[in-house]
Formats: structure tokens, sequence, C-alpha cells
């Protein structure tokens, strides 16, 4: 059995009630949640909240909501693996054997053809993590930083005369999803974790009202764009 399991509190501080908070004229959470159904891949596609208002939502748009996230699990400093590790289990308790479980965020930006490519690479690789990941739009090695006078000063100075071209390519979380081998999380041993690269134009990680400004003028560029094909 194959399960989504999206992590969506309730107590967002950054941007006010961003799981429900309309994007593009549906909630940002739904994105998503018809990701998943359109790909066919999953069993169950789980919501975990501790918001019955979120809750609501992704029941409306085709998710499950079993339960309610435990207040222990719901606080400002909470990290996500332990959220999923109770709803994997909540799974396996109620629904039987986990193969792979899929981590995803809110995020408008999840493609079908991705999340497909995660789950193949996981199988075919036999690692236990495959994520969503995204280059550095510029090279981090040149990257300047504030010293205490607020001058500007590098980083990494040593490279400071380095050629752009010659350095090499960094990259971050997409903020999209996690693929995971359930079999191989419980063997233990070396944690080994492959990527899926995303391309820079599908990839906003959506922290800040200036992060949802972005997101929004780019998914309407790329839905213009998707038309015009």
């Amino acid at each position: 059995m194959n399960i989504a399991i999206i992590p969506a509190r309730g107590g967002s501080k950054r941007i006010f009630r961003k799981n429900v908070r309309q994007f593009c004229g549906k909630p940002l959470l739904a994105y998503p949640i018809d990701v998943c159904l359109q790909s066919g891949l999953f069993d169950h596609i789980l919501v975990s909240t501790d918001s019955e208002e979120i809750a609501e939502v992704a029941r409306a748009y085709g998710a499950e909501t079993p339960f309610m996230r435990p207040p222990e699990l719901a606080g400002d400093f909470v990290a996500t693996a332990p959220v999923v590790e109770h709803a994997l289990a909540w799974a396996g308790e109620h629904w039987g054997r986990v193969s792979y479980c899929c981590q995803l965020y809110a995020n408008p930006f999840i493609t079908v053809a991705h999340l497909q490519q995660g789950l193949a690479l996981l199988q075919e690789r036999g690692v236990h993590e495959t994520l969503g990941i995204v280059e550095f739009p510029y090279p981090i090695l040149r990257a300047f930083k504030l010293d205490d006078a607020g001058a500007v000063a590098y980083a990494f100075p040593q490279y400071r005369a380095a050629r752009s071209q010659d350095l090499p390519a960094f990259y971050h979380d997409a903020a999209q999803f996690y693929w995971h081998d359930c079999a191989k999380a419980q063997e233990g041993g070396e944690h080994t974790s492959l990527p899926v690269i995303i391309p820079r134009h599908r990839a906003v990680d959506i922290d800040t009202e200036e992060d949802w400004r972005v997101a929004e003028h780019l998914y309407r560029a790329l839905a213009l764009c998707d038309r015009s094909i």
C-alpha cells in the first residue's frame, strides 16, 4: 500500500491560515491533494491536522482526515518527522502495511511527473528516500555577507576571483515532497537519499507574503504558457 501524508497545521505564524488561504482560486492545501489524486499512485491521501477548518477543506478536495493531530504534535516547534511517524503508525494500525509513503507540502508547483519520477527512483535504486530539490540560482560560493559594520564582504573570500561557471552547483529543498521506503526505514543502517531535480521555474517555498505574491504570479504565468501550447 502507498499513502500520501500531508502535514497541515492550523497555527501557521508566518502566513496566517496558510493552508486554507485562497491561492489562484482555491485553497493552497487543495493543490497537493489534487496532484496526488491525478497521479493514481496512492491508496490513501491522509492530511494530518489539528484544525477542523483544515480538515473540512481536505475532505472537500478528496483527502482523508481519519484523526485529529494530538496537541503535543501541533506546537510551533514540533518538527515534521514525528508528525509523519504518527500518521504512519496510525495508517499501519488501521489500514495495514505501508510500503511507500510520500510526505508532501502545501505547494502548488508539485507535478504528477515529478511524483512518478520520485517513486520510480526509490524502487529502482533501492534507497531510503527520494526528494525534490532545486539548484540555487547563483553560485553560493560567491555569496556576500554583511560584516559587523554593515559593509559588504565575501562570505567565502577564497572564491572571490573564481568564475561562476567554474564553481560547483548547490541545491536546496524544493519544499514539495519526500518519498520514503517504509521497510528500509525500519531496517536502519546508513540513510541514502536521491534527488528529483525540480526546474527553478517550478519551485517557490512559500513562507512569507512576498513568497506568496511571487508564487501566484509564477503560477498564473505557467498556466498561460500551458494554455498557449
